[in-house]
């Protein structure tokens, strides 16, 4: 809520015009919280950023070096012609492993919720598709149009279960690394994404 201080999770588009190149935390980009989800959930809140500046009160604070190769990247795919940049932010790399190890906690409903996003990109190795329906978030929805984030889902729009044959041929070595070693697993081979691998060691 508007004020509390913390910090959203949850699968967020960022566009072009939520860039700030000239913010006073060195580089910075909105969110766009509160999103369908959250609004369905009628969550307040504005301008939460991710930022350089390393300290926060409610906003995704990175040091300054990490936070310009971040935006660095951002801005080269709306460059490139891309028209948006998933931000996935979660709790936690997203493993069975670090959801076992929050068994009991209240936000694990949520959480697995995430998780199911968070495994459909391993998977695929590209942003999954987000929709809101019945207040919770469906991933590569089989159904076409916009769904209401407060009806019921229809039938059937939760995605297919994303099989060992729907894998790019290209994902298996990447896909067999565990994902809580420190590795992005954004742009497997990227010289850019090995570079911010070695700049978040021990931030994230």
């Amino acid at each position: 809520m508007q004020g509390d201080h913390q910090a959203p999770e949850g699968f967020y588009d960022i566009i072009p015009n939520q860039m700030n190149p000239n913010s006073s935390e060195y580089l910075a980009f909105n969110t766009g919280f509160p999103n369908a989800f959250d609004r369905s959930l009628g969550r307040t809140g504005s301008f939460l950023m991710v930022h350089g500046g390393c300290r926060s009160v409610g906003c995704y604070a990175m040091t300054d070096s990490a936070m310009e190769e971040i935006y660095g990247l951002v801005e080269e795919a709306f460059k490139g012609g891309q028209e948006k940049v998933q931000l996935q932010a979660f709790p936690f790399r997203m493993t069975a492993q670090n959801l076992v190890s929050h068994a009991g906690d209240p936000n694990m409903p949520f959480w697995e919720m995430l998780k199911a996003g968070s495994d459909a990109f391993v998977m695929m190795q590209q942003p999954p598709q987000v929709a809101v329906c019945d207040r919770h978030y469906v991933f590569n929805p089989v159904v076409s149009g916009n769904l209401d984030p407060r009806a019921p889902c229809p039938p059937d729009v939760d995605a297919p279960a994303v099989t060992q044959t729907q894998r790019p041929a290209h994902s298996a070595s990447a896909i067999a690394v565990p994902l809580n070693t420190g590795t992005v697993a954004y742009h497997f081979g990227d010289s850019s994404a090995k570079k911010i691998n070695e700049s978040l060691q021990g931030i994230y």
